[in-house]
């Protein structure tokens, strides 16, 4: 007797959870309202397309789409999935319901097929409906073929079109179609409906675990479904975080924030170390680099709204965060964040992407230590108190210390030098210091009277139209301007 095997009924949880009904679709409200109140106030198009990227619902919706429609007693947006007609769409084998790989069915005799068999009455349901997948995929030829039959086609035919890429969809297709672009699914929807998963299935998974294979799914249900299954197979029946960073190279938000905080203290030889042990354990760089310029983007948001959340950072990580980019200007993160968004299209097609990455974070931390010419004119015109945070160090982007000490050394008056000279607790006069020596407007003191013996020998009045020397202009004489010129080098030039 031969021996058989027995049959395998596992499914994988991609197709165990698939939405069944509207109110299963997650993430995506925008289209499951309109497509609910075109069913109920019978407004039905005869030609719709979904554009979105992978794993976000497409053929879900278009298979919820097609029961609401051939669903006994239907159109209706509230059918039940158990019904005989509904489990025949869900699993494919509708005769009413074809559904059509737009890659491999690319050429105009397959829609030359297509155009014959609309003629036909559906078998069962209401309509006979097209479901076309990754339809961009159609030759222009075949398009073209297509056109007549999808702006008019008998009153029993449907077609629902899905792709990824709308951009290559002839816009004489467009504009037949009502058009539904699906968006990526929230981080945290994703790992809500994976605790969910992991409940029915008897699977112990740790918050931080789903929030971590939500961020690595990056807006993609499928994706996010098909990394438990795997971490399942890995693991067993207890998933923690440290699984997930191990099976598939992620990052921890901790390794982030830790990353994020050498960045901000200008400590490169910190985050150098750190980027090469994350390169030595197997990380991904590209999606730290990614993650990174995430948490600077949260940091930013926060900077202006200050209700903005963490991005997913547990909260006493976010708030030494926000503290240590307390003394940064909006526009000194933003200008961070470009020189990275620079280093991730130079790694994406380089072959060494932990060189690029590292000369990435010595750009910025430079970006961020730097001291700008606008920082300098604010101080000259003495409307750097903005810049003053009242503490003993210097904010950036505040001038060098050494401009700081030699303005003071000119402005401070003799009879309260020693109080306000009193060393700082970083051995430097403080900002609030240098604003408050400086002298108020007032006049100039006057000129000492010549001697009598040369009143006579008065010179001629200059000529009204006669230049002054710019050396001897009042501007070049302020002590502010005479230390800005002492510590940059400068030298005054006649025009």
């Amino acid at each position: 007797m031969i021996p058989t095997l027995p049959l395998v009924s596992y499914q994988v949880f991609a197709r165990k959870y698939r939405p069944k009904t509207f109110d299963d679709v997650l993430g995506q409200d925008h289209v499951v309202r309109t497509l609910r109140n075109a069913i109920t106030q019978k407004r039905l198009a005869h030609a719709y397309l979904f554009v979105g990227p992978r794993g976000t619902g497409k053929t879900s919706t278009a298979r919820i789409l097609s029961k609401a429609l051939n669903c006994s007693g239907g159109p209706k947006a509230d059918f039940d999935p158990e019904e005989d007609i509904c489990i025949e769409i869900a699993e494919g084998r509708s005769l009413d319901v074809l559904e059509i790989d737009g890659a491999s069915n690319n050429g105009v005799e397959q829609v030359r097929d297509l155009r014959e068999s609309v003629r036909f009455a559906p078998a069962r349901g209401q309509f006979k409906i097209y479901y076309i997948d990754e339809v961009h995929m159609l030759s222009n030829a075949a398009f073209n073929a297509l056109l007549k039959t999808l702006e008019e086609p008998p009153p029993h035919v449907k077609f629902i079109f899905a792709t990824t890429e709308a951009n290559k969809i002839l816009p004489t297709i467009l504009s037949r179609c009502q058009r539904f672009d699906l968006r990526p699914i929230p981080t945290e929807t994703i790992a809500g409906h994976l605790l969910h998963i992991a409940r029915e299935e008897g699977i112990t998974l740790e918050k931080t675990a789903a929030w971590a294979i939500a961020k690595g799914a990056d807006g993609g249900m499928r994706d996010a479904q098909s990394m438990l299954d795997q971490l399942v197979a890995f693991c067993g029946d207890t998933i923690n975080e440290e699984n997930v960073l191990d099976v598939f190279g992620f990052t921890s938000r901790e390794k982030v924030a830790a990353l994020t905080s050498t960045l901000l203290a200008r400590d490169t030889p910190a985050a150098l170390s750190l980027i090469q042990k994350e390169a030595e354990s197997g990380r991904e760089l590209s999606q730290l680099l990614g993650e990174l310029i995430g948490c600077l983007r949260a940091l930013l948001v926060a900077k202006l709204d200050p209700s903005a959340d963490g991005e997913g950072i547990p909260e006493d990580l976010w708030k030494k965060l926000l503290e240590a980019a307390g003394e940064y200007q909006p526009d000194r993160i933003l200008a961070a964040i470009d020189v990275f968004a620079e280093s991730e299209g130079r790694m994406k097609w380089a072959t060494n992407k932990r060189l690029h990455f590292e000369l990435g974070v010595i750009k910025c931390i430079q970006t961020l230590g730097e001291i700008r010419i606008t920082d300098v004119i604010k101080v000259l015109t003495r409307g750097a108190g903005s810049l003053a945070s009242g503490s003993d160090t210097p904010l950036p982007p505040a001038p060098s210390p050494a401009l700081q000490a030699a303005a003071v050394q000119q402005q401070v008056k003799p009879e309260a030098a020693p109080a306000q000279l009193a060393p700082t607790t970083s051995g430097l006069a403080s900002f609030d210091m240098l604003i408050d020596a400086a002298p108020e407007e007032s006049e100039p003191p006057p000129a000492p009277e010549p001697p009598p013996w040369k009143e006579e020998a008065k010179p001629e009045a200059a000529a009204p139209n006669t230049p002054v020397p710019a050396a001897e202009n009042p501007f070049f004489q302020d002590p502010l301007i005479q230390s800005a010129l002492e510590k940059f080098e400068g030298k005054v030039v006649s025009n």
